[in-house]
């Protein structure tokens, strides 16, 4: 679920910083009672994610009606249209950039957290994103993998314990992160640490982490780890995974793999609004 508070935020925010005061060329020529149709069209192959955050633009401008061909989470094809919208041009034209600039970044990360899914759909494991996100856009790009087929970490710091290296050298060691971790916080929080080797796996165990997370490990050594841990707590794999490479590292046997890639390298998927026409 997005939270639409958050949404709205988004918008208003993303449409002041676009029309700080008007749009001196839609207003100039384009009567304000002119009224339009215009295509939401794709260009190229992808999941489609962000649909009613586009919508919700042309919501906050008003006026505007549009009706989807598509829902969120399905595929959709070069030429394909997507959606009919109808209504104010001027709100058309002055909400056209914002709202595809947010689909195409939503639809982009679904899209490759998607191929991601596909690679590892035959293994147990699970595909996770991480706070490696866009800032302010959180909500949005979390929301993105999910609709690609994904699994949410955690969503900020209030989310989840997670000991990472500068945590554990703060804290002088795995054993004194964890037992601090447990007396400051609530029994229902689960304790995540961040390993680099075996040495720290073997400390992670001992102190009874609830997920070991393997951090930029090479696959032999994950194997081991894995072995190690035999089932005493839930595997994280994270670092340096690629498409090429994340099937065999679900071979492994780790619950999960997370994958920053998704949120901060996806390549937006190209979409336009197009054919408008004078009604």
């Amino acid at each position: 679920m997005i939270n639409y508070l958050v949404v709205d935020k988004i918008i208003k925010t993303a449409l002041l910083e676009d029309i700080p005061n008007e749009d001196i060329t839609t207003n100039s020529i384009i009567d304000e009672k002119s009224m339009a149709t215009v295509e939401l069209l794709c260009k190229e192959e992808g999941i489609i994610a962000g649909l009613d955050v586009f919508k919700r633009v042309f919501d906050i401008l008003g006026n505007v009606e549009i009706k989807f061909c598509k829902h969120d989470g399905e595929s959709v094809y070069p030429k394909e249209k997507i959606g009919l919208l109808k209504g104010s041009t001027r709100n058309l034209l002055m909400g056209e950039r914002i709202a595809l600039n947010l689909l195409q970044r939503m639809s982009g990360i679904a899209t490759l957290t998607n191929k991601f899914v596909q690679e590892i759909k035959d293994t147990n494991t699970k595909l996770l994103d991480t706070r490696k996100t866009t800032p302010n856009l959180r909500t949005l790009e979390k929301y993105s993998v999910k609709v690609g087929g994904g699994c949410n970490h955690r969503f900020n710091l209030s989310d989840g314990i997670m000991l990472k290296d500068n945590h554990i050298s703060a804290a002088g060691g795995i054993q004194k992160a964890v037992m601090l971790a447990r007396e400051n916080s609530s029994f229902v929080r689960k304790i995540e640490v961040e390993v680099e080797n075996l040495d720290m796996v073997k400390e992670a165990i001992e102190a009874k982490a609830d997920i070991i997370m393997l951090d930029n490990m090479k696959l032999d050594t994950a194997k081991e780890a894995v072995k190690l841990i035999n089932k005493r707590a839930l595997i994280e794999f994270s670092g340096n995974v690629e498409l090429g490479n994340v099937k065999e590292i679900a071979d492994i046997g780790v619950d999960y793999i997370s994958v920053g890639a998704l949120t901060h390298s996806a390549k937006i998927l190209d979409l336009s609004m197009k054919n408008l026409t004078l009604l």
